[in-house]
């Protein structure tokens, strides 16, 4: 399958993400991350073909970007992240996840099964390919510390404190102003 990788910033630093060939998005990792393998490494292992970046990659970036200025609340990239049944189950779950709010472990596998999921839970999590869209950053452990995310914990801490920080300009906008929030798509 041929992917298409493309670059833009974001509040945890610059990312870089991969769409097939109808824009899908497929991948995204952050470029300050700590990750074993870079993004462009774990395609080829794993048989995709890599072309630069091209008109299929705009909506995508267009949205990241828009994200990163505090202009869109919730993404409607159509994605096509690989894995099982189960850990889609879960990553549908996250992307219901409200921009600002959180969710623990265990509140998550409540929603998808049963409370005593909340370890399966944080496995699909630590297995999401494409983070920050689908917003495994928003898992918490049950007593609100932050626990694992793939990349570090400090790219975690940065995408949350800047959802809080636009809910936050939100919230203390001067009555009559109203803050331009482009739609999705």
């Amino acid at each position: 399958m041929i992917v298409h990788i493309d670059q833009t910033d974001s509040p945890a630093g610059p990312v870089s993400f991969a769409v097939n060939s109808v824009g899908e998005l497929v991948r995204l990792s952050f470029l300050d991350g700590d990750y074993p393998l870079t993004m462009g490494e774990e395609l080829a292992r794993d048989g995709f073909e890599i072309r630069p970046a091209s008109t299929r990659s705009a909506i995508v970036r267009d949205q990241l970007e828009a994200y990163t200025r505090g202009e869109l609340l919730r993404f409607d990239i159509p994605v096509a992240p690989a894995g099982t049944e189960w850990q889609r189950r879960v990553w549908r779950a996250l992307m219901e996840i409200p921009f600002g709010e959180t969710r623990s472990y265990g509140e998550i596998a409540s929603e998808v099964c049963t409370i005593r999921a909340s370890r399966a839970v944080g496995r699909a999590n630590a297995s999401n390919p494409i983070p920050l869209v689908i917003p495994c950053h928003r898992v918490i452990g049950a007593n609100g510390a932050l626990t694992g995310f793939g990349g570090g914990l400090h790219l975690k801490k940065a995408l949350l404190e800047h959802e809080q920080r636009i809910i936050q300009s939100m919230e203390n906008a001067p009555a009559g102003t109203q803050r331009t929030l482009l739609p999705a798509g």
